[in-house]
């Protein structure tokens, strides 16, 4: 069984009616790294423009419910390859805060972070490479 699937079932158990509108918010939630509520709706927009955003917010405690999501642990971390010098890395945390690194600051993070795990003992890094 697919996650679309279990999902869709555990909703059904719940009391929710499977519509297209949920169907289409299920398929951006799979396919997207969504850090809010916005986000999905405006992608959720794009498609159907009848979903609402109370729609979108119903939708995402209705899965947080079913244990299918945590808006705890939704994040985003956006670091672009084509970043010119001084541009870095922006991160979004749940909470909304934005975090801007510079690219020296984002490259002590990844080596301090990967120092802890024990990843990196004498190296240096040479590149770090994000992929979408």
């Amino acid at each position: 069984m697919s996650k679309k699937e279990q999902i869709i079932e555990k909703l059904k158990d719940n009391g929710c009616r499977i519509t297209k509108q949920r169907l289409v918010l299920i398929d951006i939630i799979l396919e997207n790294e969504c850090s809010s509520c916005k986000e999905i709706f405006y992608k959720a927009a794009k498609s159907d423009s009848k979903i609402g955003v109370a729609t979108v917010y119903r939708m995402v405690n209705a899965l947080e419910e079913i244990g299918a999501i945590s808006r705890k642990n939704m994040y985003k971390v956006e670091c672009r390859d084509d970043a010119e010098d001084g541009e870095g890395c922006e991160i979004v945390l749940d909470d909304h805060t934005i975090c801007y690194l510079s690219p020296g600051n984002w490259n002590k993070v990844v080596r301090e972070g990967m120092r802890t795990c024990g990843y990196l003992k004498d190296q240096k890094i040479e590149k770090i490479k994000v992929q979408n």
